[in-house]
């Protein structure tokens, strides 16, 4: 393989190169077949032990049972879930916390069902913060909360307390970057595309009781999360070659220790890149107010003016330092070093920034 650039794109994101390496060889040969893992039926036994193992190994990393918990592989990314969630289990009103685009756009969506309210926000400040004031409502029908802020930059690290009321969680940009209580969550969902594959699967993991006990039976068969969990994901065609990513990226997890050993290295490069921008405070601003709220994930700051931020994406590109624009809707620079993004090229990036601000003047 030819030598790799240092890749920070938000999603979708780098993969580890052992990962890419199992799926170019599957690519043209899966299992000893003879067909594609993109040619294969869902239906063939060969894929049945693909999406069995990244079922168990998905509960396995996260602590959790199979008896209590189901795992699904679903289509149309996290952007489905915030629909079908309410689709399933607003019956009268649901909590959720404002704290970015993507939780907004979930409430946006929950609005279309049911009574939504919001227990607790930063708009306000543009999601420069996490919200602290927050009011739960003793009979909502669940909490909701986005675990990262893929735009902003901030992350919950601790959850806050819901109070024995149901909790969903949108965990699509650090599922498995970080160490989590699984076991409070009634109902997980992450696109696949930041730390657990390719862009074109959802991995859900929901609580089986709540299921049976709640699901809605009135909605179309397809937006029933009980539908696909009695199928074993496979009521319809599922994602087969997301599926097969996503599995050998779990694998991979576990050989290198488990979340522990990957919540340690993605703090490790976090703090790489958090130590370059406070070295630095009259060039480098970071957009997140309060050090404790700082994603592990993605990291986003600002440079004085416009043009600098330019000099800086282009000087970085040279480096061969791809998508540290930072998204289009909040500007300034973002690196998104998730699980597979490499302790050099956050070295490389905190390197870089301390060089480029003092040939800057700072």
């Amino acid at each position: 393989m030819s030598a790799r650039a240092h890749t920070f794109f938000a999603g979708p994101a780098i993969l580890p190169v052992s990962v890419l390496e199992d799926t170019r060889d599957a690519v043209m040969d899966f299992a000893g077949l003879g067909v594609s893992i993109i040619e294969v039926s869902h239906r063939d036994k060969s894929f049945d032990k693909v999406i069995q193992e990244a079922q168990a190994d998905t509960l396995a990393i996260a602590g959790l049972s199979a008896q209590e918990y189901s795992v699904l592989f679903l289509g149309g990314g996290a952007s489905m879930q915030f629909a079908m969630v309410p689709m399933n289990f607003l019956r009268k009103k649901a909590d959720y916390i404002n704290t970015g685009e993507w939780s907004g756009k979930a409430i946006k969506e929950a609005k279309l069902i049911g009574e939504v309210i919001e227990a607790g926000s930063s708009k306000d400040s543009k999601f420069n913060h996490l919200p602290t004031a927050l009011k739960f409502s003793p009979d909502a029908d669940y909490v909701h909360i986005t675990t990262n802020n893929t735009i902003y930059g901030t992350e919950w690290k601790t959850i806050p307390d819901a109070r024995n009321v149901p909790l969903v969680a949108d965990m699509s940009s650090d599922m498995f970057g970080i160490q989590r209580d699984f076991k409070k969550y009634s109902l997980i969902y992450a696109g696949a595309q930041k730390n657990l594959g390719p862009a074109g699967v959802t991995l859900v993991i929901i609580r089986k009781a709540w299921m049976e006990a709640n699901g809605s039976t009135t909605i179309p068969t397809i937006m029933r999360y009980k539908t696909h969990a009695d199928g074993l994901s496979l009521y319809n065609t599922p994602p087969v070659f997301g599926v097969f990513v996503l599995g050998r990226t779990l694998k991979w997890i576990m050989k290198e220790g488990g979340l522990t050993a990957v919540q340690k290295r993605n703090e490790a490069k976090a703090k790489l890149i958090y130590d370059a921008i406070d070295a630095h405070p009259s060039f480098y601003k970071g957009t997140v107010v309060h050090p404790a709220d700082r994603s592990l994930m993605n990291i986003t700051w600002t440079l004085p003016t416009p043009e600098l931020e330019e000099k800086f994406l282009a000087e970085a590109k040279a480096k061969r330092m791809l998508g540290l624009k930072g998204h289009r809707s909040a500007g300034g620079i973002r690196a998104s070093v998730y699980n597979a993004c490499p302790m050099e090229s956050a070295e490389l990036l905190a390197s870089f920034m301390n060089e480029f601000a003092r040939a800057n003047g700072h």
